[in-house]
């Protein structure tokens, strides 16, 4: 049996490839005026010009979906500014409203104070006054 080298496989494998080409030819397949060079060539610029159309038609998905996300993160920063305010303003109200009800509950507090103070000065007063009498009594 004979040997096979690389040489001889290289070999074999130029001639097959040279005999498919003759037997398939250069000759022009369809009326388009193109050789299969040229249509294969022609694939890849349309395969191509399809691949470039799609990535700008992404790009400007991609922008547009941008542009949205923009406008929606100004309108949640509106939103939340606005919250913010108006609980500012309950807060506010809210002071104001503990600031008043202290006010009149000092106002009542001092009223007990001065009636307060008002008895024990009527009830010491009175002490006195009777501890005025014993001592005229007792200087009887």
């Amino acid at each position: 049996m004979k040997q096979t080298t690389l040489l001889n496989k290289a070999t074999l494998s130029g001639l097959m490839l040279a005999v498919a080409v003759l037997a398939t030819g250069c000759h022009k397949a369809d009326n388009t005026g193109m050789g299969p060079a040229q249509s294969a060539g022609k694939a890849v610029d349309d395969s191509a010009a399809n691949a470039a159309a799609n990535a700008r038609e992404a790009g400007a998905d991609a922008k547009a979906a941008a542009h949205d996300a923009a406008a929606n993160t100004a309108a949640a920063a509106d939103r939340a500014g606005d919250k913010a305010a108006a609980a500012a303003d309950r807060a506010g109200d809210s002071m104001r409203q503990a600031g008043a009800e202290m006010k009149q509950e000092s106002k009542e507090a001092a009223a007990n104070v001065k009636e307060g103070a008002s008895n024990a000065t009527a009830a010491t007063g009175r002490a006195v006054e009777r501890a005025g009498e014993k001592i005229q009594d007792a200087a009887k």
